[in-house]
């Protein structure tokens, strides 16, 4: 099994410095939070004109100081270099994701209490199994940033799945309260749903993923194509999130964002394959710079698209401004490279006779949707003199878009700081304004013409890399309770029962079926076994003190035949009824906002739940994967029930109605 340990919490290294103040960032919005939520609670009860006053000045002050410190978390969120190689580097920043943070949790009570109850087994031999998850989670705070930390966050989640299907029954919850911090408001998000965690443990996996991009040296070429596999991951993890898990209580992991996450990630991807292909050098040659135009097209159209999501609604409200001032950067500069690269190809090269004249018409023709009114792509190509003028007139857009981009990044104080994007920028602006002077005439006015867009191409398309999973390999910590598909959250169990017997000369009495664990079947009800009372269908779950829910039929039957002159006792345990879902839609009456105390409901609606009984409303937000559809209800039902059981139940979703409320 994979060593549980992550990254020492108290090593003075950048990034853990920035987690370390985003840890501190987040407490300190959580007691806003709360001050936020009593100055509202007090503003809505009271009809005292004085204390109305106070409370809205209080809670003036109090959205002031939650906006200095969300711009507090933002910085943080834009504290690229820290992520970036540390290597001499002469490229453009690219932006990861911050880990969420959560609180420490213990799980040792209420999962020895459910094996006590529910498995009818000594919670003490189960102390280490716990201890191990208990520490797994721990080190899970705190991955390393490479392949082992990817490595253990995925173990913790799958780990989670036997977790979810050995002690979360539908019926009720099992009083663990999981908190996740908002990775870009700070806000914290409280629930006993598993769900929660396991979510958050994916978005931290992405996060990592990118951390791990970030920090690839670009100057290689291993580098570059080890940070396409990592960015394209990150966006495979976060749409799997997104479609696997909804309703998430949480920005961060709202569908608008993570569709807008995963954008970012491909675009990034992208862009490092620009890189990659350029690593050697850009030969000032008609084909390559026809092909290095559309790529670096390619990217520019991507950042377009990245930005444009970035400034809707509701994502434009909670995304970091620096982020989409990025993408709205990036956007400019590789568009403006691809028309200096345009320019160049038409001011450096000639139509000589040797040249292939039809396959340099093709590849012209390719770069726009248009020509400029009057020519043709052979005119162009033919015409040395309207070469020339629309070579300047694509520097000229090369030279807008440069100045753009410099606009943008001098306007946020954030990026203004970054002296390496400064210098880029500054650079290819510089580049194009020296090739444009080079062919500038005093007549220039006279002759101006609108060049077109370059149109995208790329021969190497980014695609999102799904997660594996399956190769990860996990050991259940809790697989002496015996097998997942039967010993699980879901069945309901007898105590276990001790049944003395003696083979007879017929033989035992009964046969066996299934497994692992065997069941009896074929019970003679005059067998000595029966009579001491074994069941039909009983499972056999120890023989003589050894424990069996592991065994098959055939090794039961050894043990058996060993024991055939002397006493056998066995342990059996009989199957009350299985717990199902039954997927029904019901909508919660929640906030308007995702509000400081996490879609928890307003006390009157409250009151009013417990008096209408018939209506049960809590949070649900599911897998689509599950057994029905997602974000829908699961309400359980008994196989073999009675009304007594109805009743239990009923009992049941009402306690689980008022505890599912977040904080």
């Amino acid at each position: 099994f994979l060593c549980a340990a992550g990254c020492n919490p108290l090593a003075e290294t950048g990034r853990s410095k920035l987690q370390n103040q985003r840890a501190a960032l987040n407490q300190q919005i959580l007691k806003a939070v709360r001050l936020r939520t009593g100055a509202e609670n007090l503003l809505r009860a009271t009809t005292n004109n004085k204390v109305r006053e106070q409370a809205l000045l209080e809670l003036s002050f109090v959205n002031s100081d939650l906006q200095i410190l969300k711009e507090e978390l933002e910085g943080l969120n834009i504290s690229v270099e820290v992520y970036q190689n540390t290597g001499e580097t002469f490229s453009i920043p690219l932006i990861p994701l911050g880990l969420k943070e959560t609180k420490e949790g213990d799980f040792t009570i209420p999962l020895k209490d459910f094996i006590l109850e529910h498995y009818s087994e000594d919670s003490s031999d189960y102390e280490d199994e716990i201890a191990d998850l208990m520490d797994l989670r721990q080190a899970c705070r705190t991955p390393s940033r490479d392949e082992s930390g990817i490595e253990m966050l995925m173990s913790y989640f799958i780990q989670l799945g036997f977790v979810e299907n050995r002690f979360f029954p539908p019926t009720r919850q099992m009083g663990i309260l999981f908190t996740w911090y908002d990775s870009f408001t700070g806000v914290p998000v409280c629930q006993q749903n598993l769900l929660l965690e396991k979510a958050s443990i994916l978005f931290n996996i992405g996060a990592l993923y990118t951390q791990i991009g970030t920090r690839c040296n670009r100057q290689t070429k291993p580098g570059l194509e080890n940070a396409v596999d990592a960015f394209q991951r990150a966006a495979g993890i976060l749409n799997y999130l997104k479609e696997t898990f909804t309703h998430t209580p949480s920005y961060d992991m709202s569908p608008a964002m993570l569709s807008v996450l995963v954008k970012m990630m491909l675009a990034q991807a992208q862009e490092c394959v620009f890189e990659q292909i350029s690593l050697p050098g850009i030969r000032n040659e008609f084909f390559t710079l026809v092909k290095m135009a559309q790529e670096v097209a390619k990217v520019g159209e991507v950042y377009t698209l990245v930005n444009t999501a970035m400034n809707q609604a509701p994502v434009k409200a909670n995304i970091p401004y620096s982020w989409s001032n990025m993408a709205k950067i990036k956007s400019d500069h590789y568009k403006a490279l691809a028309h200096y690269f345009v320019a160049t190809l038409l001011s450096d090269h000639q139509l000589h006779p040797s040249d292939d004249e039809d396959k340099q018409e093709k590849a012209w023709f390719q770069l726009h949707d248009c020509m400029p009114e009057g020519l043709t792509s052979l005119t162009i190509l033919r015409d040395k003199v309207q070469r020339k003028r629309l070579g300047k007139a694509h520097l000229r857009k090369a030279i807008v878009y440069h100045e753009e981009a410099l606009r943008v990044c001098g306007l946020c104080k954030k990026l203004r700081n970054i002296d390496i994007l400064q210098e880029i920028l500054t650079v290819a602006h510089k580049r194009s304004l020296i090739k444009y002077a080079q062919h500038e005439q005093e007549d220039d006015f006279l002759s101006l013409m609108e060049a077109s867009s370059v149109l995208p191409k790329t021969e190497h398309k980014v695609e999102m890399i799904v997660p594996e999973f399956s190769k990860v390999k996990v050991k259940d910590f809790f697989e002496r309770l015996g097998p997942l598909p039967v010993f699980s959250a879901k069945q309901r169990w007898t105590v276990p029962r001790t049944i003395n017997f003696h083979c007879q000369e017929r033989g035992l009495g009964f046969t066996l079926k299934g497994g692992p664990p065997v069941q009896v079947h074929c019970l003679d009800p005059e067998c000595s076994a029966a009579l001491k009372g074994l069941k039909e269908g009983d499972y056999i779950v120890s023989i003589n003190g050894l424990d069996s829910k592991w065994l098959e039929v055939n090794d039961v039957l050894e043990k058996f035949k060993s024991m055939r002159e002397n006493d056998i006792e066995i342990k059996v345990i009989s199957c009350q009824d299985t717990m199902h879902n039954k997927s029904a839609t019901y909508s919660v009456g929640m906030q308007k906002t995702y509000s400081l105390i996490c879609l928890a409901m307003e006390e009157d609606k409250i009151h009013e739940t417990k008096k209408a009984t018939p209506k049960l409303s809590f949070l649900s937000w599911g897998t689509k994967n599950r057994q029905k559809a997602a974000s829908t209800l699961c309400l359980p039902y008994a196989v073999a029930g009675s009304s007594q059981t109805k009743k239990k139940m009923d009992s049941r979703l009402t306690v689980l109605d008022t505890e599912s409320s977040l904080y």
